[in-house]
């Protein structure tokens, strides 16, 4: 990604649609920093996501 975004243009439409963006955000980060369930590593993810791909395309070959 090498686009270069100028820092005058918002994404947002109204300064309304940012505002809630940016609660909506703060509001998934507090929460996931509140979750009391115990971290991944990055390995374990990468385990399980590759397996759950090969049961879906196992899905897909038979289907």
């Amino acid at each position: 990604m090498n686009a270069v975004l100028s820092p005058l243009v918002s994404e947002f439409e109204t300064a309304e649609q940012e505002a809630a963006y940016a609660a909506w955000l703060r509001a998934k980060v507090a929460a996931s920093l509140a979750d009391p369930r115990p971290a991944l590593a990055h390995d374990e993810v990468e385990r399980r996501m590759a397996e759950r791909l090969r049961r879906l395309h196992e899905q897909k070959d038979l289907g």
